[in-house]
Parts: structure tokens; C-alpha cells; sequence
């Protein structure tokens, strides 16, 4: 997939690395083509479109409303549009009722900036605790951090509150 983006935009500078980490991320994820994947953070569509590639549906969301138009754009630019949505809203202020409006999918790609993603985990684990939601949380979580210390918060969230299992 191609991605555009202008100079102001955030996006993995190095095309090369960039390609690495999302072929890694994909084939940890394994979306299958009848799945539905929701991509947090999703930016400008750099996993979001890869993503839309192999899964029946992707969900982006993103804080930015001029990132999630880009991401739109960069959508139709790879004929991705029946594949693909995007929306934006504060990924900081997840709430458990908030998370459960979402649509259900099997499989999460979670790739927040610097502070992590600990609103939307401790919202899914509130949900996953809570025996009276029949909510369930995606089957498969791949998350990307370039944070070591809110990486290991947010693991340590998702697997002894909301009972996830560290596989890679």
C-alpha cells in the first residue's frame, strides 16, 4: 500500500524499518478474512491499510481528525474504501461504556504514542471482569510501543486484569 502524508504529519521516517514492523505486526495479528480488526491510534492508515489487505473489515481510530481525513484519503488512494473506517475520538478518555459502543472485532492492533494506551486497557479489562457484559474483547491484541516503560504498564494491565496471555 502506498501512504501519503505531509511533512507535518507523525509517520515512521524510515521506509525500511517501517515495512519490517509492519509485516511483524501483521503476521503476529493474523488477521483472517473473515475477521474484523480495529487498529487504535491508527494515524495515517499505517497498519490500517495493510491490515484491510487481509481482514474482511478495519476499524481505525485515532485521536487526530485531520489524521483520521488523511487516513480516509490514503484508504481511497489504495481502492481500500469497502474495507476500511475511520473515526476519531479521544483515545484518553476511554471509557468501559465508551470501549463497549465500539464494534466487537477478534483481533486489536494497538499502536499509541509515548503515554501508552492505559484508558483503553484498563476500560477492556473493566469489561472482561465485569460477569454481567457479555462482552468478550478481541481473541488477539498485537501492540506496538516505542516506550519500554508504558509498554510494560499496559502488558502488565492486559494480562492480570483483563486475563490476556503474553505470546510474543
Amino acid at each position: 500500500v502506498h501512504i501519503h502524508f505531509r511533512p507535518t504529519d507523525f509517520t515512521q521516517v524510515n521506509h525500511r524499518v517501517n515495512a519490517v514492523l509492519v509485516a511483524r505486526a501483521i503476521r503476529l495479528l493474523a488477521p483472517l478474512p473473515h475477521e474484523t480488526v480495529i487498529d487504535w491510534f491508527c494515524g495515517l492508515g499505517n497498519f490500517t491499510l495493510p491490515l484491510a489487505t487481509r481482514a474482511k473489515q478495519v476499524l481505525g481510530i485515532e485521536g487526530s481528525e485531520t489524521l483520521v481525513q488523511r487516513a480516509r484519503d490514503n484508504a481511497a488512494i489504495n481502492q481500500l474504501t469497502g474495507k476500511t473506517r475511520f473515526e476519531a475520538t479521544n483515545l484518553f478518555e476511554v471509557t468501559p461504556a465508551s470501549l463497549r459502543a465500539w464494534p466487537q472485532a477478534q483481533a486489536w492492533l494497538v499502536d499509541p504514542p509515548r503515554e501508552g494506551a492505559m484508558a483503553l486497557f484498563k476500560s477492556l479489562a473493566a469489561l472482561r471482569q465485569d460477569a454481567n457484559t457479555p462482552w468478550q474483547g478481541p481473541e488477539r491484541i498485537v501492540y506496538v510501543s516505542c516506550n519500554p516503560a508504558t509498554l510494560a504498564r499496559d502488558a502488565g494491565l492486559l494480562m492480570h486484569q483483563a486475563g490476556y496471555r503474553l505470546a510474543a
